[in-house]
């Protein structure tokens, strides 16, 4: 079995005062190294970034600006063409009416006192180079 010492003063004697723990030692202050020099390209080159992308967008729309306005021009012109070419129709219809050998006859007589043909001759002309 186990046995056991009797107590002595000293296992119950009062314990040393204790000394306030010291304080932590402070860290020495790191020094601060001057700001990176990598921070400043990295705003300069994302300002510059959206700096050429506003100069393409813009670029961009000038360009769908100027093709809207040529394509204003060419409907100006398409209907100018429309206008001329439905006058020159008119303008062929007014001649072969004016042309037609009825109304040439008529004048010819009435006008012109000349009398009517007695008959009509055609004359077939040779092809020029042969």
């Amino acid at each position: 079995m186990a046995s056991f010492a009797p107590a002595t003063a000293r296992a119950y004697a009062p314990a040393a005062p204790r000394r306030a723990p010291a304080p932590a030692p402070r860290p020495q202050p790191r020094s601060r190294r001057a700001a990176r020099p990598q921070a400043r390209p990295r705003v300069a080159g994302g300002v510059l970034w959206i700096g050429v992308v506003a100069a393409l967008l813009a670029g961009i729309v000038a360009l769908n600006v100027a093709v809207l306005r040529l394509n204003m021009q060419v409907e100006q012109l398409d209907n100018q063409r429309d206008e001329l070419v439905s006058k020159r129709e008119g303008l062929q219809s007014q001649l072969s009416t004016l042309e037609a050998a009825g109304r040439v006859e008529q004048i010819a007589t009435k006008t012109l006192g000349l009398g009517a043909p007695a008959a009509t001759t055609y004359l077939q002309l040779k092809p020029h180079g042969r």
